[in-house]
């Protein structure tokens, strides 16, 4: 057995824990998103939530598909074994989506606010800038399929 086999096997050990503990993490976080809506629903006034309630519901939700996402990266990882940048920069932006939505904004100062605003700002636009280039990547794919003859894929 090569050093390299070795290595591939011990890496798949790894991504087959990780999956595992990440789905574990996933199904509690919506577990708990499940109770703290129930009990937040139930208490009174039954069937209204407060904008604090629906702030932590908000928040809980998007720590959900901040898991999920997650779990896609490393499924991918182990399928192609290459990280997805794209996949990275939409969790960021979700983790910052999740962190501006849960935020007190009445302890934060306006530098503080400038500072959240620039991070989402250049998240966005790096996801743009990728987007952008991932789609330039496969116009020229295409156009060069087309010009050697072979049909598209």
């Amino acid at each position: 057995m090569t050093l390299t086999t070795l290595i591939r096997k011990y890496e798949s050990l790894i991504l087959i824990i990780l999956t595992a503990m990440m789905a574990v993490v996933v199904l509690f976080a919506t577990v708990q998103l499940g109770w703290l809506l129930v009990k937040n629903l139930l208490t009174p006034p039954v069937g209204l939530l407060e904008i604090d309630q629906l702030l932590d519901l908000f928040g809980m939700f998007l720590l959900v598909l901040i898991g999920i996402e997650l779990l896609d990266t490393i499924r991918t990882y182990s399928e192609d074994r290459v990280l997805r940048v794209e996949i990275a920069i939409v969790v960021a932006l979700l983790a910052i989506s999740r962190k501006v939505i849960i935020l007190n904004y009445k302890d934060l100062t306006s530098f503080s606010l400038l500072e959240v605003g620039v991070v989402v700002v250049a998240f966005a636009v790096a996801y743009y800038l990728l987007r952008v280039s991932r789609g330039s990547i496969l116009r020229e794919k295409r156009s060069g399929s087309k010009a050697s003859g072979t049909p598209e894929s």
